[in-house]
């Protein structure tokens, strides 16, 4: 339980990092226009 806690704020903080630099925020608009694609076909 301990390891799994610690493993999921570390992918937390990577987030947030992605989301403050220009290419983070690309990589996030390109995962959601994938699923997008997807729900409209």
């Amino acid at each position: 339980m301990d390891k799994g806690s610690n493993l999921k704020k570390k992918r937390r903080s990577g987030f947030r990092k992605r989301m403050q630099t220009k290419s983070g925020k690309n990589i996030l608009n390109n995962k959601r226009r994938k699923k997008r694609r997807i729900i409209s076909l």
